[in-house]
């Protein structure tokens, strides 16, 4: 719980969301305060980001899929998710955050990109001509990917396997930072009456590995940040190994807040045995709130929002991240015990951490309907009051340093955080009053370091600086 006397933690608290009308709460699309049919529209996202930061939130998470989750009534059935819009159909997250950059000033955002299905070169590009339009206020979700149909959306027979994905990524984060930090020298531009740039400051960097291959030098000049800030959400020990070498926030999945502080005790020593700080490697965890000016206000609308959820949509998300087809087992079933061990482990902990479910009937209909609003993440519903004391004791339990926030409607749900959850928070010294820096690196590290990768991490070998 730390020293009593100490002031708490200043949270991190992120919005996470889908560029698709139904990230983690299929079919509530069609409820009437909700916008996400509406996210093929530059307003919405525009809008979107100016509510984030009048509420001063941190940044907004955008996750990303290449594929649909074609598990749920048989490989590849792609019907079931449609009526649902089961993050399907979903847009290229890069698209909309200019746009977003220019309404407004502090807010960050956080773009998901597949590091086996992308071009190391064109990315690195992408990613540093967003770090200039944004001044510094652009972060990458470095994913792996998982979906079959992902692979073969891009020209593969099937996947590339799990661990060797990672070991790809490990290089291509390598020939990224190479490219990022090393083929422009620090004070390579220098704009004077005589040249732009200064012949002999840019240079090859020639990375060739056994999976990726680039000459650079990167064809953007050196932005604020250089490299991007780094999100990743590796669970599993190639996983783990990868993002705790090269993650500077890790989104940490799972309901139960004592397992959670395992993957946090876990990712800070693996950090500090493989050289780095591990205050340089800040955890989020996902969570689902629903708050209101009551605690009955908030549950009646739980209640309404579960009467627009589709329940196949919820399976069909669940069959995509866990590899599980559920319209195997019968209606009646009690998955606690009959089911797959990832739906078994699941259901116990619901069980464990949900008041009044611990002698239920688990069956599909019920996990679907837990799944249902905000997907596999612990949920908060209440008043102000219920839903900060919640977080406050699941954030001491876990030992994570704030959360990434999903919704049921959008951007309803944020303009209710930020309305009701916000002010008691800041009552409460636990959410600051405005953003510390213009730049993601500085906001999310918080210790005044400036925006450049810090010291101990991985990529700051390459950095090429002013002599």
């Amino acid at each position: 719980m730390g020293d009593a006397s100490a002031p708490p933690k200043k949270w991190i608290l992120n919005a996470f969301t889908m560029s698709t009308p139904g990230h983690l709460a299929s079919g509530l699309w069609r409820h009437p305060r909700n916008r996400t049919s509406q996210y093929t529209d530059i307003e919405y996202w525009t809008d979107l980001a100016k509510i984030l930061e009048a509420g001063k939130f941190h940044g907004l998470f955008i996750a990303d899929v290449l594929g649909h989750y074609g598990v749920y009534k048989g490989a590849g059935n792609i019907d079931a998710g449609l009526p649902g819009a089961a993050q399907f159909p979903i847009t290229d997250p890069f698209l909309p955050i200019a746009a977003m950059a220019a309404v407004t000033k502090k807010l960050s955002f956080g773009v998901t990109a597949s590091t086996t299905y992308e071009n190391p070169f064109l990315l690195a590009r992408r990613f540093a001509t967003l770090d200039h339009l944004t001044k510094g206020r652009v972060a990458w979700n470095a994913v792996t990917s998982h979906l079959e149909s992902a692979a073969r959306n891009v020209g593969l027979e099937t996947q590339v396997p799990h661990d060797e994905r990672y070991q790809m990524a490990d290089e291509y984060l390598t020939a990224t930072y190479k490219l990022w930090e090393s083929s422009w020298r620090d004070d390579a531009v220098v704009k004077d009456d005589k040249q732009y740039t200064v012949p002999g400051r840019v240079r090859y960097v020639n990375h060739e590995g056994k999976y990726f291959k680039t000459a650079g030098p990167l064809t953007t000049e050196p932005s604020i940040q250089r490299t991007p800030f780094i999100f990743q959400a590796g669970a599993s020990s190639a996983g783990k190994a990868f993002a705790t070498k090269h993650a500077e926030c890790m989104f940490l999945a799972g309901m139960d807040p004592q397992a959670v502080r395992k993957s946090v005790e876990d990712i800070k020593q693996k950090a500090a045995e493989s050289g780095r700080d591990p205050n340089h490697i800040k955890t989020i965890a996902g969570i689902s709130i629903i708050v209101d000016e009551t605690d009955e206000k908030a549950q009646a609308k739980y209640q309404d929002y579960l009467s627009y959820a589709d329940l196949d949509g919820s399976l069909t998300l669940f069959g995509g991240w866990t590899g599980t087809d559920l319209s195997t087992i019968g209606d009646d079933d009690d998955l606690k015990f009959t089911g797959p061990g990832a739906i078994q482990s699941l259901v116990s902990t619901w069980s464990a951490t949900i008041p009044g479910t611990d002698n239920l009937k688990w069956t599909k209909a019920r996990v679907a309907r837990e799944l249902a609003i905000g997907g596999p993440h612990a949920k908060a519903i209440g008043s102000a009051k219920t839903v900060a004391d919640f977080l406050q004791k699941w954030l001491d339990e876990s030992g994570v340093d704030g959360f990434n926030i999903s919704y049921a409607i959008n951007p309803g749900d944020f303009e209710d955080i930020i309305q009701y959850l916000l002010p008691e928070l800041r009552a409460r010294g636990l959410f600051w009053d405005d953003y510390e820096a213009a730049t993601t690196r500085e906001n999310y590290l918080g210790d005044g370091k400036g925006p450049r990768l810090r010291d101990d991490h991985p990529g700051s070998q390459y950095k090429w600086a002013a002599e």
